[in-house]
């Protein structure tokens, strides 16, 4: 049974926060960016510089509302993911309950947020690969990027950058979204959900 806290006591370890993506700046304003988008908010708040780390990923330690938390973003392509946060998982010895995974979400409408722990892949390929190597039962931040138009083709749609309508807020909602993973690691799941799950 999932229990509705999140939270621990400051001194249990660190939580892991990844965002997804794909490393490279052709990819770096892309929709299935949007989870490298909110790490790089989260590690300004932090007051850290994403580093090179062994386990093939970038990482950030510091601290966010309180709590301890390791940034992440895998360097892999995104269908490879699993192995970095599997490695830092081992590494810094986080408990499945502390890891949030962020990342775009195409049965959501933009730019509506959804926080939940478990669940399936729906066809996402991050969350595929890291489900293979973890299991399903971690947190997931779902950042809404919506269907693609017309009969355009999903991959050729989330490797496209925000459109110029949706980046005249993106600012905003990103903001909003390190806001959530900030509530989440303080507030536990339930409360989270309820201020955030628009």
């Amino acid at each position: 049974m999932v229990t509705s806290q999140a939270h621990v006591g400051a001194d249990s370890g660190p939580w892991l926060v990844v965002g997804l993506g794909n490393p490279g700046p052709e990819y770096a304003g892309n929709r299935h960016n949007i989870g490298f988008m909110v790490a790089d908010l989260l590690a300004e708040r932090a007051g850290g510089k994403f580093k090179a780390h062994k386990a093939r990923a970038q990482v950030v330690e510091g601290r966010l509302a309180g709590q301890r938390v390791v940034l992440a973003k895998p360097m892999t392509y995104m269908n490879l993911s699993g192995g970095p946060v599997t490695a830092l998982r081992d590494f810094y010895k986080v408990p499945l309950d502390r890891i949030v995974v962020i990342h775009d979400e195409l049965d959501i409408d933009f730019p509506v947020l959804r926080l939940k722990r478990g669940g399936g892949d729906n066809g996402h390929n991050g969350l595929k690969s890291i489900t293979k190597s973890l299991g399903p039962d971690y947190f997931r931040v779902r950042f809404g990027i919506g269907r693609p138009p017309g009969r355009m083709d999903v991959a050729a749609f989330v490797l496209r950058d925000f459109s110029s309508t949706e980046r005249k807020g993106l600012d905003v909602e990103v903001d909003r979204a390190a806001d959530a993973v900030e509530s989440l690691l303080t507030d536990g799941l339930e409360r989270a959900q309820s201020l955030y799950n628009s």
